[in-house]
């Protein structure tokens, strides 16, 4: 996880403008995960003060699905990642401490077929391991795409 200030266009379809060093700070967190991450292209940002997490794609052919509509699985895979990330923060926002998922039931609401889409949610209860989340997928075009509900574990150790 690196700490630095976001581009103002990414995930909005705008090629950025990079940033120089002596323009990081603390006010947002960029988690650069090896993976999966890496490889469909998606970028999650957690606020610092506030903690929300959110996820954002710009959607190209590989995303799409024979129907040329977002595929529910990678649906699937942004809830997954800003939930997951949204507990994360709920247990502890300085560590960033990681979780599993338990549970995580989506509602497919409307389809995309080009744009962009944004993921957030937000942790609804819990306790010390259990952290239960919501959240909703966007497209670009404020259209409500999927909703979904999770349970994530805190892992210790």
């Amino acid at each position: 996880m690196t700490c630095r200030r976001p581009d103002p266009n990414a995930g909005r379809g705008v090629i950025g403008t990079g940033m120089p060093p002596e323009a990081e700070d603390c006010s947002t967190r960029i988690i650069d995960d090896p993976g999966c991450q890496q490889l469909v292209g998606y970028r999650t940002e957690i606020d610092g003060q506030s903690g929300a997490c959110r996820v954002v794609l710009d959607l190209a052919p590989q995303h799409l699905n024979r129907n040329g509509l977002l595929h529910g699985g990678i649906v699937a895979m942004l809830m997954d990642v800003v939930c997951g990330n949204t507990a994360s923060q709920y247990f502890d926002a300085a560590a960033h401490p990681p979780v599993v998922t338990v549970s995580l039931t989506l509602s497919y609401v409307a389809a995309a077929r080009s744009g962009g889409v944004e993921a957030t949610a937000q942790a609804t209860g819990g306790g010390a391991s259990l952290a239960y989340v919501s959240g909703k997928l966007m497209g670009y075009d404020g259209q409500l795409l999927a909703t979904a509900s999770g349970v994530f574990k805190r892992i210790r150790g």
